[in-house]
């Protein structure tokens, strides 16, 4: 896959321009208060470049999934709160993305004024791509940046539908870093290239692993997807998850692997419990002993955790998307932190994508030490399955 250029938003004249930048404001709000601002952070670079080249500032983003109608559980207000704090500036609030209110808020802004437009999807009209809400999206501005790579592989109204309504348009600086991080990991990685999956199902992954077949020297494949790749070599699962008809496909990807000269390895010890809960008690068995029987598999094992962690120590360009197991209980966290430690330690280009591998690399402690940490989620796993994002391929080729 060839590096992707889309214009940045350097290229564009903002002097006395209304901006509306489509963010990444999809995060936790518990009693009316921002639980993890990283997404937020992250879009700082792109607003202060705005702001200090004298742009009015429109801020458009979703949250959560209201169905097209207002919830108050799903306001962006406390975003806006959040955010004013830590770019130490006011942030006006829009109770609405579209309509008079929204034309109202942005009129009465000035250069250098931040607007947040109220939640995006309390609208039908952002999901469906509906052309009456793009054109009144798009009336708010004179040009456009898409900063929100997490939300580029939907073809929705803020993503795509306003792009050829205004003026110009651009990718942001987190977009664009997105665009190179990812891409020049496929184009052109130092070698060894070891890849980390994880997470609890392979039909999540699939396409991003049959594509990285192609790509990486070695595959390392932990969390609950370990257990249908299992039950495909005619392992015992246990209570495990399993998905019965990704049986073959997980036995392709293993043909494939061979084909291509790829190492795929796969858990050799985990460890089992009766129930997934804190205090439970737990054994640490090899993945071919019965003993799992009435148990599930909730972490890789002492072993399998030393083995994965000498590989990542030995690659060039490491990328890692999906905890080894339930680690968000202390007992079955012992497996993604050790991997978490080991890929902040590499002396490699490091690329974590996803949000739970994002939250064990906080957990660990060692989020500085990695090379590039992607926002994107869902957007990251299929641009990494070859797939074309619709809000990147609208923007104009650089």
């Amino acid at each position: 896959m060839p590096e992707i250029y889309k214009r940045p938003i350097e290229d564009l004249d903002l002097d006395g321009r209304r901006l509306l930048i489509r963010v990444d404001f999809n995060v936790p709000i518990a009693n009316g208060n921002v639980g993890d601002d990283t997404r937020i952070r992250a879009s700082l670079p792109t607003i202060h470049y705005a702001l200090d080249h004298g742009a009015t500032v429109v801020l458009a983003s979703h949250l959560g999934r209201p169905k097209g109608r207002p919830r108050p559980e799903l306001t962006l207000k406390p975003v806006a709160t959040r955010l004013s704090t830590l770019l130490d500036r006011p942030v006006k609030f829009a109770a609405d993305c579209i309509g008079e209110t929204a034309q109202n808020a942005v009129a009465a802004a000035e250069a250098g004024d931040i607007v947040l437009l109220e939640n995006l999807r309390f609208h039908t009209g952002e999901e469906q791509n509906d052309e009456q809400f793009s054109a009144q999206l798009a009336s708010l501005a004179d040009v456009y940046v898409n900063d929100a790579f997490g939300a580029a592989h939907r073809a929705h109204s803020s993503t795509v539908g306003v792009v050829p309504r205004v003026d110009d348009a651009a990718a942001g600086l987190l977009m664009a870093a997105e665009l190179h991080h990812l891409g020049s990991l496929l184009a052109a990685p130092d070698r060894p290239f070891v890849a980390i999956l994880g997470g609890s199902k392979v039909s999540e992954k699939l396409a991003v692993v049959e594509n990285l077949i192609g790509q990486v020297d070695t595959l390392l494949i932990g969390g609950a997807m370990a257990y249908t790749f299992f039950s495909a070599r005619g392992y015992p699962t246990g209570l495990s998850l399993v998905e019965p008809d990704l049986l073959e496909a997980t036995r392709q990807i293993e043909r494939s692997a061979s084909e291509q000269g790829v190492r795929l390895v796969l858990p050799t010890d985990h460890l089992v419990a009766d129930r997934l809960k804190a205090g439970a008690r737990y054994d640490t068995i090899d993945v071919q002993d019965p003993a799992i029987e009435q148990r599930l598999g909730l972490d890789i094992g002492p072993c399998t955790s030393a083995g994965y962690a000498n590989d990542i120590k030995a690659a060039q360009t490491v990328i890692w998307n999906g905890p080894m197991g339930v680690f968000e209980i202390n007992e079955f966290a012992s497996g993604t932190l050790t991997v978490a430690r080991a890929v902040a330690a590499a002396e490699a280009t490091t690329v974590i994508g996803g949000g739970d591998s994002i939250a064990a690399v906080s957990k660990a402690g060692v989020t500085d030490a990695i090379s590039h940490i992607s926002t994107g989620g869902g957007a990251s796993l299929e641009f990494l399955g070859g797939r074309t994002l619709p809000g990147v391929a609208v923007l104009p080729d650089r």
